[in-house]
């Protein structure tokens, strides 16, 4: 099966979102059914004989992250949907997803078996403006467009937006693309972090080699961060130097 559509804010005509069927993702044999932006990275999987399964590293990792952190949480905020694996993981839990791209909503619930009535359309950062404070447990952005997440998810500004929407015992998580090698994004946005929360801690999924791509997960709260290295799906703690602070463009 192939299914494409424009990708928001493309910034040419072959941008687009595309769901398809392959018998091998990542070097593993099987049935899968992978959502996919712009010819890039896989943004989604399904493993077709096994639908229960989360079959990416990042959210079995940020899994671990909220339930040993805060085991008994129950509302979250969610910035983008991609295929829903988080909250669909969580339908028990009080989860509110704002995702940008109504298509996006739409091939989750046709090719990957979405059911939840939790996702609402618009940009995330204005969506959870009108939510009240100190509502939330978690709040997890992941969020990316054809040129990454984009930056007024990542500034001091809308860091200060998440604080006051956690209460006192929460936490912000954000799964982040980057050079495994000293990358100024990630570097940035953990500096920026340290703005407004007392502990921030970064993770990276690392393969290849120093100039290539990798997966991050940063989490930051004002209580210390814990977890197991055994349930980190094979992200390792991280230590990037000091960055600049992210501020809103003007």
């Amino acid at each position: 099966m192939f299914e494409a559509s424009p990708f928001p804010g493309g910034r040419s005509q072959g941008d687009e979102i595309s769901v398809y069927d392959t018998s091998e993702l990542y070097g593993e044999k099987g049935r899968f059914r992978v959502l996919q932006f712009s010819g890039e990275a896989a943004q989604g999987a399904l493993d077709l004989e096994q639908p229960r399964r989360i079959v990416f590293e990042y959210p079995r990792a940020m899994i671990h992250l909220m339930e040993h952190n805060m085991a008994y949480f129950e509302d979250v905020f969610m910035i983008g949907h991609g295929i829903g694996t988080i909250a669909g993981h969580y339908p028990d839990k009080r989860f509110k997803v704002a995702e940008i791209h109504p298509d996006i909503v739409r091939l989750s619930r046709e090719h990957f078996g979405y059911s939840l009535d939790n996702v609402t359309i618009g940009d995330g950062r204005a969506l959870l403006a009108l939510e009240p404070d100190r509502r939330y447990d978690y709040i997890i952005v992941d969020a990316f467009t054809s040129s990454g997440t984009p930056q007024h998810l990542c500034s001091s500004e809308f860091f200060a937006l998440t604080r006051s929407k956690l209460h006192r015992r929460g936490y912000l998580l954000l799964n982040l693309m980057g050079r495994s090698d000293n990358d100024r994004k990630i570097s940035a946005v953990l500096t920026t972090l340290g703005e407004h929360y007392s502990h921030a801690m970064a993770f990276a999924l690392l393969s290849g080699g120093p100039a290539d791509l990798c997966n991050f997960i940063l989490i930051a709260g004002d209580q210390p961060i814990r977890y197991q290295a055994r349930h980190l799906a094979g992200f390792t703690e991280t230590e990037p130097a000091q960055g600049h602070i992210i501020r809103d463009s003007r």
